[in-house]
């Protein structure tokens, strides 16, 4: 037997040991949503009230309000997967509820969302709902000045902090790139704008709009960079798996594309289980509440991809798909990569 079929045998057996976990708790749900939508909104009371009384070491409150806000787009998440409850109208309806406070439009995101799960690590697919990644060949045969804005995107500045900013503030309010998928994408995110515009003047006439900005915008950046950091190190690691189209295996790009962030328990609650996403790739259907559950069944996949936090940090300066060595590397490392040595 080859090792291509043991590894398709071994995930079948897997796939088919993982289909009795996607069956969501309506009340662990309801119980999970308001353990992290009652704190979030209660810091941010607190925050508002201690600001609008002088007390300016009330943003401190904004930290821990963006954690509880990154928690709600991860139950978003799992909503867009129709996951977090049996329902499909609940998931539906709490996504797009939530999505007013992600700005997140949460039918048009879950519709690129599919589509990163379909073709994850698929070098000859749209890489739609991803963070954008070159080969290394791709990038030597670019010009310099092409080469300079792939530098500059993929810098930690920009990645981590400009990126999300744009991203969740202007990207989202419009479907640019979808002009003809047909209407849900418009309806999707012209509601959410609709609904956020009608919170912030809602906001605004009630505490005051420079307050609101205040205590707002801080909490809205800083889990909007948190929620692309834990998108980033899921995929940009260095044994990540990509391959092109006709050696690609949505099983493999799955376990092995995708990584088992180790984080703290702490963390781990915060970011509601998404570490173990190369489970979540390989059965999206698992409420995120479960995913411990299936780690804990299943010791083989506790080290997986895995990263600690620690060796996470790594995985910042990797911007390349070197083919000849199947791993993430440098700019730094592709300075030593002749082009001839990667055709």
């Amino acid at each position: 037997m080859t090792a291509s079929t043991d590894f398709n045998a071994d995930s079948t057996r897997l796939k088919r040991a993982l289909n009795r976990y996607p069956t969501p708790d309506r009340a662990r749900g309801i119980l999970e949503l308001a353990l992290t939508a009652i704190p979030f909104f209660l810091l941010w009371a607190l925050a508002w009230a201690a600001v609008s009384a002088g007390h300016w070491y009330g943003l401190v409150l904004t930290v821990p309000a963006a954690a509880f806000l990154v928690r709600l787009f991860m139950i978003q998440h799992d909503c867009a997967h129709r996951s977090f409850f049996h329902s499909r109208r609940a998931n539906d309806w709490t996504g797009r509820t939530i999505g007013v406070l992600t700005l997140t439009p949460h039918d048009f995101w879950g519709y690129t969302h599919a589509r990163h799960h379909a073709s994850s690590g698929n070098l000859d697919r749209p890489r739609i709902g991803e963070i954008d990644t070159l080969t290394l060949r791709e990038y030597q045969s670019l010009p310099r000045g092409q080469r300079l804005r792939y530098r500059l995107y993929r810098h930690p500045l920009v990645l981590f902090g400009l990126g999300p900013t744009y991203l969740f503030l202007l990207d989202y309010r419009m479907p640019l790139g979808f002009m003809h998928s047909g209407w849900m994408p418009w309806l999707s995110t012209q509601a959410t704008n609709i609904a956020i515009a009608v919170l912030v003047a809602t906001m605004a006439w009630s505490v005051g709009l420079g307050t609101f900005l205040l205590v707002q915008l801080p909490i809205t950046l800083m889990a909007a960079s948190i929620g692309v950091w834990l998108f980033y190190v899921q995929h940009q690691f260095e044994d990540t798996y990509w391959e092109h189209a006709k050696d690609w295996k949505f099983d493999q790009a799955a376990l092995y594309g995708s990584s088992h962030y180790d984080l703290p328990a702490v963390l781990r609650w915060f970011s509601a289980n998404i570490g173990v996403h190369h489970v979540h790739h390989l059965c999206s259907g698992i409420p995120s509440y479960r995913l411990p559950e299936a780690l804990r069944d299943h010791p083989e996949l506790r080290d997986t991809g895995r990263l600690t936090l620690r060796q996470s940090l790594r995985s910042v300066s990797l911007a390349l798909w070197d083919e000849g060595q199947r791993r993430l590397i440098s700019f730094r490392d592709a300075r030593r990569r002749p082009l001839a040595a990667n055709e």
